[in-house]
């Protein structure tokens, strides 16, 4: 892109300078799939766990497809520890925001919670509340949370369990983020 836009600080921007930073941003908007991809697969390495990271997705992925969770509720399953290739304290919190655009608002609080109520299977063994998920006990979503993580999350580090490849879920991630993206502005 050669083309630059004319101004040092925003406040200073024309309406044509701004159409010009859209076309950038929907270039970039049209390579998020193949970006996240990417990341997904830079999560097939070294991991403390049994599996790689990117196993635990993919298998993550595949009970929820197993158990007849839609395209969307899969695709969220799938990336649901995205957020790991960047920021692995708040990883949930990443996630969330990623998908919040192409997903929907039960799909979206789940990505963004599941790290707190995986939290239920692991935070006695440091001497913190494993209820801590229960602070959100009055949310409509929380049990849907309960139930992703005890029969897709917490399970899926089982190096027998016959996973599905990533092949087979990258048309699932392209229409994901092909569809119209919400905005929050």
């Amino acid at each position: 892109m050669n083309r630059k836009v004319s101004f040092t600080a925003m406040e200073h921007g024309t309406r044509e300078d701004y159409d010009l930073v859209e076309i950038q941003e929907a270039r970039n908007a049209a390579d998020i799939a193949d970006r996240v991809l990417a990341w997904l697969r830079s999560m097939h390495g070294q991991s403390p766990y049994r599996i790689s990271r990117l196993d635990h997705s993919l298998q993550t992925a595949t009970r929820a497809e197993r158990d007849g969770a839609d395209d969307e509720t899969v695709a969220c399953a799938l990336l649901h520890d995205i957020g790991e290739v960047i920021s692995p304290r708040n990883h949930s919190e990443v996630a969330a925001a990623l998908l919040a655009p192409y997903v929907s608002e039960k799909n979206r609080w789940i990505v963004r919670h599941h790290g707190l109520f995986q939290g239920y299977y692991w935070l006695q063994h440091y001497g913190r509340d494993r209820n801590a998920r229960d602070r959100h006990r009055d949310h409509e979503h929380y049990e849907a949370c309960v139930e992703f993580c005890a029969r897709w999350d917490q399970v899926s580090f089982d190096p027998a369990y016959g996973t599905h490849p990533l092949e087979r879920y990258e048309p699932l991630v392209r229409e994901l983020f092909a569809r119209p993206k919400r905005t929050f502005l």
